[in-house]
């Protein structure tokens, strides 16, 4: 067998797992995206790695994690109000906001439709500015090793965050109520399962389940949001995920202000903000052959890979 042959099986074997890794996890939810949706995804990049994190899970697979299992997040609640001022000082004063040079990519969709945030912390220490601004909610996070990152995150009135899923499995999602409608039509629903924020509540959940947001009342919607890492029963696979966690973290810091650093994904993502542009631009107004082309595309990088001749290794 040619040394050829033999590579070629070898990528048709990668892909063919990624594959179903990709179909596992649109299968596992209740609720789906369309499957071109979800294969054309970010998410599905770390299908084969959000496999790993489920099979070696301490949390029972579901949209809503038993709050109680989390008893280290309560000294967040207990201080809700203290969270409160400091987030409703960052409200007055303009600095939830959206990113100051589109070098968000992690909530590039969201910032587009008038969702907000002021980091507290992203999967390293806590940002100076957070430290400057918000000293008490800085002090309650790093108290917290299971914390990743954290944020306040602000909701407009009429504003709704399209379904999708997040594309990491290394850590569960925290929300905790701090100015809020206290309405049910301003809710998020998990994998189907309605919760709706209340002032001094909080709520755990598997981002890597469909999601979507709205806000239907008069009234803007603020908490503070937490990745907190998932707990695993092996600490190789315990090990492992802390580390991707911050590589993955660095590579997609984004500041709050000018003088904060910017991971490498950001600065790429801001630099190429002209050409997504007219990309954009071309896909809504030629929907149909923007996706023929990917499509004939996706085929062509398969046939160069399984079935082109290659130079002679």
């Amino acid at each position: 067998m040619s040394a050829l042959l033999i590579l070629r099986l070898v990528l048709l074997g990668l892909i063919a797992l990624f594959l179903l890794s990709a179909l596992a996890v649109h299968f596992r939810s209740r609720v789906r995206l369309k499957l071109g949706r979800q294969l054309s995804s970010h998410a599905t990049v770390f299908a084969p790695y959000n496999l790993l994190m489920y099979a070696f899970s301490a949390v029972p697979a579901g949209a809503f994690p038993d709050r109680k299992r989390f008893s280290a997040v309560d000294a967040l609640r207990d201080n809700w109000q203290a969270i409160r001022d400091e987030a409703a000082g960052l409200f007055d004063q303009g600095h939830i906001r959206n990113a100051l040079k589109d070098d968000d990519a992690s909530f590039a969709s969201f910032l587009k439709v008038g969702w907000k945030r002021f980091y507290v912390k992203w999967y390293g220490e806590p940002l100076p500015s957070a430290q400057k601004l918000c000293p008490k909610t800085v002090e309650l996070v790093n108290r917290i090793p299971g914390v990743k990152a954290a944020m306040f995150a602000l909701l407009p009135p009429g504003v709704t965050l399209n379904p999708h899923r997040d594309p990491f499995a290394g850590s569960l999602r925290y929300h905790l109520g701090l100015i809020t409608p206290n309405s049910r039509d301003c809710h998020i629903f998990v994998d189907g399962q309605e919760y709706f924020w209340r002032d001094g509540e909080d709520v755990i959940f598997d981002e890597t389940c469909v999601h979507w947001v709205e806000n239907k009342t008069d009234m803007t919607r603020v908490i503070f949001f937490a990745d907190l890492e998932r707990p695993l029963r092996s600490r190789v696979m315990t090990w492992i995920n802390h580390h991707v966690s911050n590589f993955m973290g660095a590579i997609t810091a984004s500041p709050n202000q000018v003088s904060e650093p910017t991971g490498a994904i950001n600065r790429l993502f801001s630099a190429l903000r002209s050409r997504r542009e007219k990309s954009r631009g071309f896909k809504q107004r030629h929907r149909k052959l923007f996706k023929g082309v990917k499509f004939v595309g996706a085929v062509a990088v398969l046939w160069v890979l399984l079935l082109a001749p290659w130079p002679i290794l």
